[in-house]
């Protein structure tokens, strides 16, 4: 398997999918929401944008198997497994806020290995793989240099169903909002993992997240220099549905003060 070669039909394929979301997003209406859950929407562009990447991906590597937010196709390989959101985002899509992304992941056993996410609304394409720098638009990105959360722009995630930790995050948030240059929620953790990548966030966090909705952006922030942990400081984030996401530079200042609020 030559990743570079695969990253450049993931990205086609992550573009095309982007194409038909872009030109649906003209004619969406609100009668095409359906509910998966307490504030957790969905629409057919969803699931169509998904049936494409998927038929795409079976084509680029047929023995890979799948973990698909919208369950098009879900069967897990023993080798190689594709890691799919096809539209992270999507409150941001239908109420016609412009930022969502597609996210596609490939994982080696237990182990990310190539990662693209496609901001669809400014054409940005950001993408790395295992020993690759990380681009955006085929320009190398790298994390930024700031160097402790008074330097820093950090980002967030409202959690939207899950109120259970509620009062720790408000806690939390108040913290972070009175020590740095500001906090930022755009609506899709992908596009705030990517940007993270690229310095324009110094650092991102939030919890109760999917695979779906992480992985592809891990790839992209470790290959541009940053680091990705769990509220405790440990490795696995996929499982524990927590991340921290830093420039590598403010991970301990960062994990004390996550840690504070969320023992």
């Amino acid at each position: 398997m030559q990743p570079d070669q695969i990253a450049k039909q993931v990205i086609e394929l992550s573009k095309q999918a982007g194409d038909f979301i872009r030109q649906e997003r003209k004619t969406f209406n609100a009668d095409k929401i359906e509910y998966k859950g307490l504030n957790d929407l969905v629409s057919y562009v969803d699931k169509t944008a998904e049936g494409i990447i998927v038929a795409g991906l079976e084509k680029i590597l047929p023995e890979a198997g799948f973990i698909t937010e919208e369950k098009t196709k879900n069967n897990i390989a023993d080798q190689y497994n594709w890691i799919i959101d096809p539209l992270d985002g999507t409150t941001n899509f239908i109420h016609g806020v412009p930022s969502y992304s597609v996210s596609i992941a490939l994982k080696e056993y237990n182990e990310l290995i190539l990662g693209v996410v496609y901001e669809i609304n400014l054409d940005e394409c950001f993408y790395a793989w295992k020993g690759s720098p990380a681009y955006l638009n085929g320009t190398i990105i790298k994390v930024s240099n700031a160097p402790t959360i008074a330097d820093s722009l950090i980002a967030t995630g409202f959690p939207y169903y899950d109120f259970t930790k509620q009062a720790q995050y408000i806690e939390l948030f108040t913290h972070l909002m009175q020590s740095c240059h500001g906090l930022r929620r755009l609506g899709s953790a992908a596009v705030d993992l990517v940007y993270t990548a690229a310095g324009r966030f110094d650092a991102f966090y939030e919890y109760n997240l999917n695979a779906w909705d992480v992985a592809a952006g891990i790839v992209i922030l470790k290959q541009a220099g940053g680091q990705v942990v769990n509220f405790n400081g440990g490795d696995e984030v996929l499982n524990t549905r927590e991340v921290l996401a830093t420039n590598g530079k403010i991970t301990e200042e960062m994990l004390a003060v996550v840690q504070r609020y969320f023992a």
